[in-house]
Parts: C-alpha cells; structure tokens; sequence
C-alpha cells in the first residue's frame, strides 16, 4: 500500500502584507493554531516582514491550486476587511515614501483612482480581502476567524453587497463583535461570535515575549522608567497641535500622579497608519519624563504592552494584547469626523461592547483620558488578568469545536 500523500498547505490570507501590528500578530497567532500543518501566507502583494516578526508573503494567487488540482484550504486571518476598500488596500500596500503624494493625487480623482487601484491589485473585486472572486473556485473550505465589520452598513452599496456575497460562499465564519454578527445576521449570513484571535497572544507567546523585553529596547526602557510606564500610540489623525496640547496635559497630570514614565511607540508603519514625527511631537509637550520607541517589531510590541503599567492609543489591539496579559487600557477617540474616523471609532466601541469588562473605561475623546486612565489604573490586577485569561479560553473553545475540524488532515 502507497503511503497516504501529505495534507495539502493551508493558505493564511489576510492584510499582512504591510506592516500593521494587528495584522502581523493575528497572522502569527493562526499559524501556531495550525501547528503540526504547513502554512503559506498570503496577501494582495509580495512582501517580506519577517525583519519586523512577519512573515514573507505571497500574492494569493501564487498560492492557489492549479486548475487540475484539488482545492487548498484557506483561512482568513481576521481584522477589519469586510470594510477595506480596493482603494484603501492598493493605498496601504504603497511604500511609505510615495504614500502622500500618490494618495493626494489620486483621492480627488475618481476615475484615475479605480484605473491604479485595478492595475495595482490586478482585481476588479470591491473587498479584495475577502477571497477574490476569480480564485474562489481554487480554495475549499474557505473559513474566516476574527473577523471585524462595524460600520459596513454605512458603505457604498456594491462593497457591502459582495462582502455579505463572499460571507455567504464560505464554510465557517467566526466575527469578533456583536454588532457585526447582527449586521449580518440581518443579511441572512450565519457567524459565530468569538473574541478576537490576539487574545492568544500572553497564551501562545508568553515565553518568546519576556525573553525579548529582558533585551535590547525594551530592557533599556524598563531599566529607564524603574517605576513603571504609560504605553501610549497614536495614529496619525491624532497630529493637530490642539489635539496633541490637551492629551500632554492629561497625560502629565496622570504620570505625576502615579509616578510614571511615558513610552510612545508606533503599531503600524504602512500609510494611514502611525507617524514617528507626530510622537515626537507629543514628547516634546511632555512634561513626565518620556520616550519614543524606535522598534516596530512585532514581539518588541508585545513585550512593551505586557510590561505597561496602562496602555492608552487608538489601536484595539493595542488594547487586545493588553487585555491578554491582564494590564489597564483604554482607547482614545479619533479627534476628527472624517470616514475613516467614523469607521475607528464603530470598531472600537463594537469590540468593547461585546468583550470588556463591566466598569473599564472603553473609548473615550481625549480630552477625557485623564480621568479614564485613572479608573483604569485604579482596575483590580486580578480581575484583569481573570478576564484575559477567560478571553483565551473561549476563543480556543470555539476554535477547537467549529474550526479545527475543518482543518484536520484527510
């Protein structure tokens, strides 16, 4: 008898194909789910992020089974795609060098700006982090983890009608907040409710985490700051200079009393995402003793987060990788009224309302963080840690029973 022929790969498809710390986190956190399976990760571009604890991936496309092939399996990864645009994706894929005057070019131009995105992506799909339509034959079963959608509602009518489309086609979805399983409940499509897969992270990382923050960076801040510190991040949009004098304000009234440093760092480099100029901007109005971090690996994050006193900024999983290693958190409202603000704060506020503990400051506007950081630090540690700790398990619990079946070999 010939021996059975190995397990075909499991493809990870998601956005970490640019470096967002969500992203590169949730693509670490499914390949240790599937350990024991050969994984290849896949996104809309080529990319090597393993200098900064990604993977190197590949087009999605050269990942697919030829047509005489059986089907592969895929797993998407989570985060936000059910809202990420062609438009929003081709943008974030650009070097971050070209980003600005690309975008400013492109934005006012309608026309010229779905002729680039099509060129760059080669696809003509509306959600092109969902499974493109002209590979869907390729792949089976097609399963979704953590996934994130509120404020899909409020999109242009074709996205939402080939998202809910592409939802519909697979075999198991797993959505990371209410709101969106109710969104699309109403739509007619079935997915399960879990926490976001990062809850994982303290579960999964915890040794290879501490071993990186008893080196280099991260030992070098935690030997600065002797008396514990502040993990604070910033997108971007949080640059104006009103909005940067008030959080100095907030934040050093916070430090004083508390008798902590401030640690600034970016969780994401790609365009849109955070800029190294508008923390330094922030140090600069800072009283408390501070620093911004030089390091965007993914593990030097984590560790940093692990270690905080508080993490206080706009990226949930920020606030996620907090919640997993039972720290204090808090998420800061964007300062502006724009789209992409909008879209922020609905997943932010959907996450919180879905997992957080009762009485824990959620999402609050700037000028308010200083009273939100101070219940916030005044959080029992072991009902923080008690609730990480429950995160992970009912992740895990609905993993092993609705999708590592459909992963097992034969």
């Amino acid at each position: 008898m010939s021996p059975a022929a190995p397990a075909p790969p499991v493809t990870l498809f998601g956005a970490f194909d640019r470096h967002n710390f969500g992203d590169l986190l949730l693509a670490r956190v499914a390949a240790r789910l599937l350990r024991g399976r050969p994984v290849r990760c896949a996104g809309l571009a080529a990319r090597d992020l393993r200098a900064d604890g990604g993977h190197r991936v590949r087009p999605l496309a050269q990942c697919a089974p030829a047509r005489d092939e059986p089907p592969a399996p895929l797993l998407h990864v989570g985060g936000q795609l059910l809202t990420c645009s062609a438009w929003q994706a081709a943008a974030m894929l650009l070097p971050p060098e070209e980003a600005g005057a690309a975008i400013a070019w492109l934005a006012p131009r309608a026309l010229a700006r779905r002729r680039w995105t099509r060129a760059s992506l080669g696809l003509d799909d509306q959600v092109p982090y969902l499974l493109p339509r002209a590979l869907a034959g390729r792949f089976a079963p097609v399963l979704a983890l953590g996934l994130g959608g509120a404020g899909l509602e409020h999109g242009p009518r074709r996205l939402r009608a080939e998202a809910l489309a592409k939802l519909r086609a697979m075999d198991a979805v797993a959505v990371r907040d209410a709101a969106t399983q109710a969104l699309l409940a109403a739509a007619g499509v079935r997915a399960r409710l879990l926490p976001d897969p990062a809850v994982l992270t303290a579960r999964l990382f915890g040794a290879p985490i501490r071993r990186r923050a008893a080196r280099g960076e991260i030992a070098a801040l935690r030997s600065r700051f002797g008396g514990g510190y502040l993990a604070l991040q910033l997108a971007a949009e949080f640059g104006d200079d009103a909005t940067l004098d008030t959080l100095a304000r907030r934040l050093d009234a916070v430090a004083a009393a508390h008798d902590l440093g401030l640690v600034l760092f970016r969780a994401g480099t790609a365009p849109w995402h955070d800029d190294a100029a508008v923390l330094r901007r922030l140090a600069a109005r800072l009283r408390a003793p501070a620093a911004v971090m030089d390091s965007v690996h993914l593990w030097d994050l984590c560790a940093l987060l692990a270690g905080s006193a508080a993490y206080c900024g706009s990226s949930l999983h920020g606030r996620i990788v907090a919640t997993a290693f039972g720290r204090p958190r808090l998420n800061l409202l964007p300062p502006q009224g724009g789209a992409d603000s909008v879209e922020g704060a609905a997943k932010h506020r959907a996450y919180v309302e879905s997992w957080e503990l009762p009485g824990l400051p959620g999402c609050v506007a700037v000028a308010d963080a200083g009273e939100a950081l101070r219940v916030a630090l005044a959080a029992d540690p072991a009902r923080l840690r008690a609730h990480g700790h429950a995160l992970a398990a009912a992740f895990r619990a609905g993993f092993e029973g609705e999708f590592a079946p459909w992963l097992r070999p034969g």
